[in-house]
């Protein structure tokens, strides 16, 4: 399905019904990854429709000229959630570049997004991550995708790689994820905290984006729960799938309390 912005027309895929839940992708692949990692989190879950817009330049969503960088996402990506949820208050997640956009949408908008999720969270300038090892060796892969993505490397995750990862960045505009690239960081954001339900999950092993910085941005979120899963790196929503549900159900119920 296809919503037009004021700047471009964003295409999504939908599940349920209810509450809305937009989840956004990481860089560079498309909605089919949070679709496969996030859907299982609301199996026997009713009352939410979720749903998973390609983000500009990758999947079908389209990046012209005028996405220029982050800022330019940004604007697109709140547009796109207004439209999506009729403008009902909406949950919002995201990984690794999803969850550093979902931050800004939150905190540029708290009254509309009712509760946040933020996975593997990319925050600019920050070099406090692990070398990248190999936790449970297996499957041998020439694609540097894969090795440097995942810690666990067994046929299963290789199988998940390619089906849900590999698939996506064959779809990315490489010139599109270039433009916007040169201008990834988003202005720093007056200092501020957001009151709603937060979840923040990290990997203790994730070469990609670390864990340090979601543990000082857990600071702006008062009502939020911080977990730094072992044996997962930047791959996690696919390594650790029953720890990530277990707070995401934990998270859903919290922001069904504060509702009440």
């Amino acid at each position: 399905m296809d919503i037009p912005t004021r700047t471009t027309v964003v295409h999504y895929a939908e599940h349920g019904s209810g509450v809305p839940v937009l989840v956004l992708h990481g860089g560079g692949v498309d909605h089919r990854e949070p679709q496969a990692c996030f859907e299982p989190a609301f199996d026997g879950v009713p009352g939410y429709r979720r749903i998973y817009p390609d983000l500009p330049g990758m999947g079908r969503t389209a990046a012209g000229p005028e996405i220029g960088g982050a800022e330019d996402v940004l604007e697109v990506l709140l547009d796109f959630a207004d439209r999506a949820s009729g403008g009902a208050p909406y949950l919002l997640a995201g990984h690794s570049a999803g969850a550093y956009y979902a931050r800004a949408m939150a905190l540029a908008a708290p009254q509309r997004v009712a509760g946040l999720a933020l996975v593997c969270l990319l925050l600019p300038g920050d070099a406090e991550v692990p070398e990248h090892r190999v936790l449970v060796p297996g499957v041998q892969s020439e694609d540097r995708g894969f090795t440097q993505y995942f810690v666990l490397h067994t046929r299963g995750m290789l199988e998940r790689y390619e089906r849900f990862v590999a698939s996506g960045t064959q779809l990315a505009d490489a010139q599109a994820m270039e433009r916007i690239g040169r201008h990834w960081e988003l202005p720093a954001a007056a200092p501020s905290t957001y009151e709603p339900p937060t979840l923040l999950v990290a990997g203790r092993q994730d070469s990609t984006v670390g864990f340090a910085g979601t543990m000082r941005a857990a600071a702006d979120f008062p009502n939020s729960t911080l977990a730094v899963l072992d044996g997962a790196g930047h791959a996690l929503p696919h390594e650790q799938p029953l720890l990530l549900r277990a707070l995401l159900v934990d998270w859903l119920a919290r922001t069904r309390r504060g509702a009440g």
